[in-house]
């Protein structure tokens, strides 16, 4: 199992240096440290990671094949805003495909496998402990419960599709909307209850509750919305 999601590193020290400026924009990002819709000023990011404007448009470059930034003529860079419909329409998405993956994870796990995402939950216990519950932020790749069960399906389309093109994009709505007094706690407790099914090797019992959590996101998600406005 890979360790991080699906995008190309190179080899160069002006790679490596996108590389890791890269990977704290993205945290930035998703944590909304740099905000949705947000403009992105090269010489602020420059200053801000101590980097040269070479590597850091090479960094830019690569969170536009994120999808977490898109670039306009006249306008540059800015982080993704969806609208309500196309974050609802994501949301739907996923607890089609991600159900499936779970259902195929039921079955293609290995048993250390499984073990490994226990203690991975057990860690993610004591984060959200330490946030008094507020917050449940989960690192990229195989830190993030979720990625661990799409790569756990074996099905490589659905990974393309969840562990690449969709997975930044939903990590930053998924962290955002997760924060406050009840849902942190909520959504760990379904994936523990997602892991029994799982580990019980039911395809049926898994898939539904990962519909179900997904759809209960998506409720948190509509239910904030509507409070904005």
């Amino acid at each position: 199992m890979t360790s991080q999601p699906l995008y190309a590193i190179g080899n160069t020290e002006t790679s490596t240096l996108a590389d890791r400026v890269c990977q704290q924009i993205i945290t930035a990002i998703v944590k909304g440290e740099i905000k949705a819709g947000e403009k992105i000023s090269e010489p602020e990011l420059a200053r801000t990671y101590g980097i040269s404007r070479g590597p850091l448009r090479e960094a830019i470059r690569r969170l536009e094949g994120l999808r977490l930034v898109e670039s306009r003529p006249n306008v540059g860079a800015r982080v993704v805003q969806l609208s309500v419909k196309e974050l609802l329409e994501i949301y739907r998405v996923r607890e089609a495909l991600e159900g499936m993956a779970c259902r195929l994870a039921a079955v293609n796990m290995s048993d250390d496998e499984i073990k490994a995402l226990r203690t991975l939950l057990d860690q993610h216990q004591a984060g959200i402990e330490q946030q008094e519950g507020q917050a449940y932020f989960q690192k990229e790749g195989d830190l993030d419960f979720h990625y661990r069960i799409v790569m756990g399906s074996g099905n490589s389309k659905l990974q393309e599709l969840l562990a690449a093109d969709l997975y930044h994009l939903v990590r930053m709505y998924r962290y955002q909307f997760s924060l406050s007094s009840s849902r942190p706690t909520m959504a760990l407790r379904e994936h523990h209850q997602i892991l029994d099914a799982i580990e019980s090797r039911d395809e049926e019992l898994a898939e539904l509750l990962m519909r179900r959590h997904i759809s209960a996101s998506r409720r948190n998600i509509e239910s904030k919305l509507t409070q904005d406005n």
